[in-house]
C-alpha cells in the first residue's frame, strides 16, 4: 500500500489578512473558506488545498516551495511583475527531454515564502 496524492499543504503567514490578499486576489487562487476565531484560511488550487496559517510555535512554521502551473509562464510572470509582486527569478528553460521543455520563473509572497510558476511547453524544432 502506498499514501494517496497530496491533499494539502501548510503555508505559513503572519499576516492572514494580507495573505489571503495575496493569494485570492494577486494570485487569482480560488478562496474556499476561513475559520472563524482562527489565524487560518484555505484555498483550492486544483486538486490540493493550500491552508495559509499563523503557525502557533515556531515548530510549526512552515518553509514549502509551492509550483503553480500556468499556461503562459511569460505572460503571467509579467502580470505578476506589474503587481508589485516580488519576483526573483524570470522564466528559463530547466529541463528538455526532446519532445517538451520545463520553463519556470521565481517569485516570493508577502511573507518571503518561496513560490514559482512552471509550464511545459512543446521543444522548438
Amino acid at each position: 500500500m502506498a499514501v494517496g496524492p497530496v491533499g494539502q499543504i501548510h503555508i505559513s503567514v503572519t499576516d492572514l489578512d494580507r495573505a489571503i490578499g495575496f493569494y485570492r486576489d494577486v494570485l487569482g487562487i480560488p478562496m474556499l473558506f476561513r475559520v472563524p476565531g482562527q489565524p487560518m484560511a484555505f484555498f483550492q488550487s486544483g486538486g490540493v488545498r493550500l491552508y495559509l496559517g499563523v503557525p502557533e510555535s515556531p515548530a510549526f512554521r512552515s518553509t514549502a516551495l509551492v509550483y503553480f502551473t500556468v499556461e503562459d509562464i511569460d505572460a503571467e510572470y509579467a502580470r505578476l511583475a506589474d503587481a508589485g509582486v516580488a519576483v526573483a527569478e524570470p522564466p528559463h528553460v530547466v529541463h528538455r527531454d526532446g519532445r517538451t521543455e520545463l520553463w519556470m520563473a521565481s517569485f516570493a509572497d508577502p511573507d518571503g515564502q518561496n513560490l514559482a510558476l512552471m509550464q511545459e511547453r512543446p521543444c522548438p524544432n
